[in-house]
């Protein structure tokens, strides 16, 4: 087991399920623990501060839909790894505009999990190396190593994958994106997700951002960051 991959929270009703994820997790080196409902799950959260949280949606107690939501309003953007049944689209898409921070729809592979679980913290970690470029347009100003968005210098909190995909439009500022090139280029995979979950974070940033917001949508393409913005 590797010593520096840190705690795993399985927040899961179905006892064979959670024993799937948890030989698969700590098989790859990470420390887990297992909530059976939603009320155990949010208190183990403030106990343990995990490093991210595998959170099923349809949760006896509270629902993971709640659980998220609650999470975000306290202040606590420890990322969160949304799992949900194959019929449960309206709730997987509420779920990321409430601040998860991916999701997997059931059935998955447990191999798939794994990769999911170190996509999120490897996007909460920041960059591996070097000093990468911050960004600024009027107001906004993206720090991708500090992971920090200010706006008129105040902090306005943003998600790993959200801030990723700013930082991504920024950084390549005036290019055209698809929808598939960015679930390629930001997310990592465009196999198995919906394209419209780009929307959904794009979104998010323009709600956060207001006016500040760069993000520009060329219709029947994707979407740029420009120097004017919407």
């Amino acid at each position: 087991m590797n010593p520096r991959k840190g705690l795993v929270l399985i927040v899961e009703d179905d006892r064979n399920i959670a024993a799937l994820q948890q030989l698969y997790l700590e098989r790859d080196g990470y420390r887990t623990e297992v909530a059976g409902d939603g009320p155990a799950g949010f208190d183990a959260v403030r106990r343990l501060a995990p490093g991210a949280v595998v959170l099923d949606v349809g949760l006896p107690g509270m629902d993971g839909i709640t659980f998220c939501r609650r999470l975000r309003e306290r202040g606590d953007w420890t990322p969160v790894l949304l799992v949900t049944a194959r019929g449960e689209e309206a709730d997987r898409i509420l779920g990321l505009e409430l601040g998860a921070d991916d999701y997997l729809t059931k059935p998955f592979s447990p191999g798939e999990l794994v990769a999911r679980v170190n996509a999120v913290l490897r996007r909460a970690a920041g960059p591996a190396r070097g000093t990468p470029a911050v960004h600024t347009r009027g107001p906004l100003r993206v720090d991708p190593g500090r992971r920090t968005v200010q706006v008129d210098g105040v902090p306005v909190e943003f998600t790993a994958l959200e801030l990723d995909l700013l930082s991504h439009l920024l950084q390549h500022r005036g290019q055209v994106f698809t929808r598939l090139q960015l679930l390629d280029q930001v997310w990592g995979d465009s196999a198995h997700r919906d394209p419209r979950v780009v929307d959904v974070f794009v979104s998010q940033i323009r709600a956060k951002l207001g006016s500040a917001s760069p993000i520009r949508t060329v219709r029947g393409v994707g979407y740029s960051a420009t120097d004017d913005g919407e």
